[in-house]
Order: C-alpha cells, then structure tokens, then sequence
C-alpha cells in the first residue's frame, strides 16, 4: 500500500478444483473489530527452497540485476551477506521482466522492534504484476487489522493463520499466482486468484480478488497487459528479502472427460459380439470377464467395475475412455480363445475359459 506516514496503513496442482463459497463480507475493509485469524506456530526446518531447475532466479543474493527502481533505473537497495535490504530512499523496487501466472518463492525478514504493532513495524509487500498485493508485515504477537497483517491480500483476505515467526527470523512466502483474464473488449473474464503458504502453512486457499489491492478500498479491474513486473514496496522499513524465483506457469485448464467416441470403431453384430463374452484367466488368482449389454460391450478388470470397450476389427478392441487395448486371438471359426490386454506400458495376457 502507498507509504502513509502517522496513520496505520496496511502470498500446492495441485495444482486444485474447489468448491468456493461466495458470500458478502460483514466486515469493512481495515475493520479492527474482524476477528484476528488464529495463530499457527510454523516448524522450523520449513525454511529455505532451492529453486527447481526451470526456475527464473530473481535474487540469488548477489546483486540487483534483475532489478529496476519504478522508473526503470538501477535499484538502490542494499545488498550484502546474500540478502537485499531496503534502503532509506530506496523507493519501491521491480522486476525488469513481466510475468503473469507464476509460481512465487521469496524469503523475508522483518527488522528488530522499534515501536509496538501497528503497520509500521516490518512493513512491506508483494505486489504481483504491481498490482495485487501480499502483505509483508511483522505480526508476531503483534496487533493489526486482519486485513492488513503478513500474508493477507491486502484490504481483501485476511491470512487463514497467523503463522509469523518472530521479528529478525527469516520466513518464506510460496504465492500461486493467476492472472485476470480480459476479454477483447476488455471486460474481466476470470478474477485473478491467490494461493499462498506462509512458512509452509496454507493461509489463502485460491481466492479471488475483488480487484488490485489499496489503501482503504480495492480499485476496480482494469484491462491490463498478460505480463507486468512483480514489484517490491518499500515503505520505510528495513525488511531484508533473499532466495526469490519463480516458475511461470501454463495457461490454466479446464478439461472435460474422454467422449468415448472412437472415429475407428466399426459396429459387430450382437450375435458375434456374445462370442466375445465369458471369463478369461490372467492366472489362478485373478480373471477378466467379458459380457454383452444390447449393443455394447463391457469388461470387468479389477472389482465390480463394468468398462466400455469398442471393436477396431475381430481382433482387435480398445476401452471407451481410457487408453487400454485387446487384442484378440480367434480360432478358425473366429471364436476367441484368448486376449492380451496392453495398458500403460504393461500387458496381460488371457486365456478364455470354457463354458460349464
């Protein structure tokens, strides 16, 4: 949020599909009176992350490069013993690249107390694409409103736990970051949406902003470039950054299931298709079955399951919906005698037993 002075001012496919109840807040921005999220003291081995190897090293504790002050020039921030500090004057900070859906990591340390609470003590932010914005705050046995502690979305979600570590202590962020989409006549598609983990605890679970974060009240979405730099606030407090990478991220999906049509498929009288039906053996232990219901053919692999499977010849088969074949050998009469059946990178083989 802008740097105010003498008024208190205010980051797993799981990759998930939620069930996200939508509802009113009761509660107007920067409330001290909304309830204080409970606190979660977080393990002390969850600390720093290697990045991945398709990771984008933003700050390998060595220098700035990455970096630019707002107006496009050399950052002024201090950097020494692998952190970067915020320096007086140093103004906000941002990346010289856009990003827009990305995984984030970064590590921050609030200063040693000088005053008690409020949003002056280690206050400072993630702002992904310099618009949405986590809060950096030092709320350890500290009292703010809930919106405005480590970790909330700024005047939006306050953290689901309060998981700061003491003040001087490194913690970590984990930010799963969706971008909003627009459409070409620039109204808004799809909200941006933010999970984050505090120390390795979940604290916003796939939520929804309202719009970009601000002092007092959201701004309303505005139609904005897929990438902007991710920036860093400085609001004149000392708070150190390190270990910051990010991977970006594909394009969310949203898959429907196999059709289960097969353009391949070719129709077999019911009359040959009842040749097909019976139990076949793997081994002693453990039998395929085949059976004909008007029109389709179904087989049962494992348990009470019942799954469609389809003819691309007399010989050779293959399931409806999932990427499993047989292949069928038939006497000269064409009558199967048995089948192998091939599914991710296995095959079995089965032999038709006779008839009681």
């Amino acid at each position: 949020m802008p740097s105010l002075p003498l008024i208190f001012i205010a980051v797993i496919m799981l990759i998930t599909n939620a069930v996200v109840a939508q509802a009113q807040t009761q509660w107007k921005i920067h409330d001290l009176n909304r309830p204080r999220p409970p606190v979660v003291t977080p393990d002390k081995n969850v600390m720093a992350s290697p990045p991945p190897s398709d990771a984008i090293i933003l700050f390998d504790g060595t220098d700035l490069s990455q970096w630019s002050d707002v107006k496009g020039e050399p950052a002024k921030w201090k950097v020494e013993s692998g952190y970067m500090e915020i320096s007086k004057g140093g103004g906000d900070i941002r990346t010289k690249a856009g990003f827009g859906d990305v995984q984030l990591h970064i590590e921050w340390a609030a200063p040693s107390r000088e005053q008690d609470g409020g949003q002056d003590q280690g206050n400072s932010g993630v702002y992904l694409m310099g618009l949405y914005e986590v809060q950096v705050l030092d709320s350890y046995q500290s009292e703010t409103y809930a919106d405005g502690q480590a970790a909330a979305i700024y005047g939006q979600y306050p953290p689901l736990a309060n998981a700061c570590r003491a003040p001087g202590e490194w913690q970590s962020y984990d930010i799963i970051f969706r971008r909003p989409r627009f459409g070409n006549d620039g109204a808004l598609l799809q909200p941006a949406r933010m999970t984050v983990l505090h120390n390795g605890i979940l604290v916003q679970d796939n939520i929804a902003l309202w719009g970009p974060t601000n002092w007092m009240e959201f701004d309303a979405y505005a139609a904005h470039a897929d990438k902007l730099p991710i920036s860093l606030q400085d609001h004149g407090s000392p708070v150190r950054y390190r270990n910051i990478w990010l991977r970006e991220l594909p394009a969310p999906l949203d898959l429907h299931p196999p059709s289960g049509k097969i353009p391949a498929a070719i129709t077999l009288a019911p009359e040959v298709l009842d040749r097909y039906a019976g139990k076949y053996e793997v081994n002693p232990n453990w039998h395929f079955n085949l059976k004909r219901e008007g029109e389709k053919m179904l087989a049962n692999f494992s348990g009470s399951r019942w799954l469609e499977i389809v003819a691309l010849s007399d010989r050779k088969f293959t399931m409806a919906k999932t990427a499993g074949d047989l292949e069928f050998e038939l006497d000269k009469k064409g009558r199967p005698q048995s089948f192998v059946f091939r599914m991710g990178g296995s095959e079995y083989a089965a032999k038709k037993l006779a008839t009681k």
